[in-house]
């Protein structure tokens, strides 16, 4: 499901604009009303209407999902590490026209490629956290975003290699996804067992306010310094996630010898 709404969040913009540029903005709201009825019909359809669920939290397992430590450590990784993502995301078509040269519609097949990129990215970051662990899967995942952030700071301006920069950003910006959601899964099950849907909603919800957050803090950079400084801002935002998650992944270390 997350892998789901990242996807179309990369995707739904520049499909949007390709919609008003070639057939106006009200074709745009037509087009999100049809696929809202295609979803709903497919849902009825397809989704099975006998899911076992687990119990209902009690209120005190849902406070613990708010307060414990460890997973307050994940909701901030998720948060820092697509706030980072989201302070140059926010402003890449722009940055693309304005600082890079393309053209407007060239911008929107740019965004889409961005999307299929995002959608490889997801695939290869779950098999990556499968194989690996979600910790080491992660602290890749992060270091690379630091990174391919600070190339796009030189590259930014230069067309091709900014193209190229952003495509392979796309993969690593949401490649981190099913390893948060895994990781999150995992530690409420050993320390909020009766609460492991709230905290993986809460980290869904970690997700939203790293957009938020990347957004503002985008929004206030352009302002005070300009497009051209968005992306270094950003691998700073993501590198405080890098040794958040190292954090978590030392903090694991005792817990796996006294299992052992």
């Amino acid at each position: 499901m997350f892998g789901g709404l990242t996807v179309a969040l990369v995707t739904g913009v520049p499909l949007g604009t390709f919609i008003g540029q070639h057939f106006g903005w009200r074709e745009t709201f037509l087009a999100v009303s049809l696929l809202g009825v295609i979803a709903l019909v497919t849902s009825l359809l397809l989704v099975p209407s006998n899911i076992p669920g687990r119990a209902s939290a009690s209120l005190s397992d849902q406070l613990k999902v708010l307060t414990h430590p460890r997973l307050l450590i994940i909701y901030a990784v998720t948060a820092l590490g697509y706030g980072g993502v989201f302070t140059a995301f926010t402003f890449l078509a722009p940055m693309m026209q304005d600082l890079a040269g393309f053209s407007t519609n060239a911008v929107s097949w740019i965004l889409l490629g961005y999307g299929i990129s995002v959608a490889i990215g997801n695939i290869w970051g779950g098999k990556l956290a499968d194989k690996h662990g979600a910790v080491p899967a992660l602290k890749f995942i992060f270091a690379a975003l630091v990174v391919l952030l600070m190339i796009f700071q030189f590259t930014a301006s230069i067309q091709y290699a900014a193209l190229v920069t952003v495509l392979v950003m796309g993969i690593f910006a949401f490649g981190n996804v099913p390893g948060l959601q895994v990781y999150v899964v995992q530690k409420a099950e050993l320390y909020t067992p009766n609460a492991v849907d709230v905290a993986s909603g809460l980290n869904i919800a970690a997700f939203n306010i790293g957009i938020a957050l990347g957004s503002i803090i985008g929004g206030q950079t352009v302002e005070h310094f300009g497009l051209t400084q968005t992306p270094w801002i950003g691998a700073v935002i993501v590198l405080i996630a890098f040794l958040l998650i190292g954090l978590s992944g030392r903090l694991d270390r005792p817990a796996r010898v006294a299992l052992g």
